[in-house]
């Protein structure tokens, strides 16, 4: 069983930056393709990022050029470092990992992100 949990989240100010952490335990972590999405109250859940298990990464268009995803295997753990963040980008942002690119098997829970104005 692949379990995923992220934390990073917190509140900040428009214009600062965060990094979010996704940590695995279980699984084959390396063979996964992982993303990042993101859902506010009353909004379809959002794509953010994804970085594919041989490290080829896709943005959203609004994302393009202020996150960046990564990962390291050794760790277990995909990141989401965010630049530039604005109010618009308050969310719960969720990873989701798996061996699909555009249906994940496995989920976290999510971190909060509060971005004030």
């Amino acid at each position: 069983q692949v379990h995923l949990v992220e934390s990073g989240g917190g509140l900040v100010q428009a214009g600062d930056s965060l990094r979010l952490s996704c940590a695995a335990s279980g699984g084959s972590f390396s063979t996964y393709n992982m993303a990042w999405f993101r859902q506010t109250p009353g909004k379809e859940r959002e794509f953010v990022a994804r970085i594919s298990w041989t490290d080829t990464t896709t943005y959203a268009d609004s994302m393009k050029g202020r996150f960046t995803i990564s990962r390291d295997n050794a760790k277990k753990t995909v990141y989401l470092q965010m630049n530039s963040l604005k109010p618009e980008d308050t969310a719960v942002y969720c990873c989701a990992g798996g061996l699909g690119t555009v249906r994940y098997a496995y989920w976290g829970q999510g971190t909060q992100v509060t971005v004030s104005s």
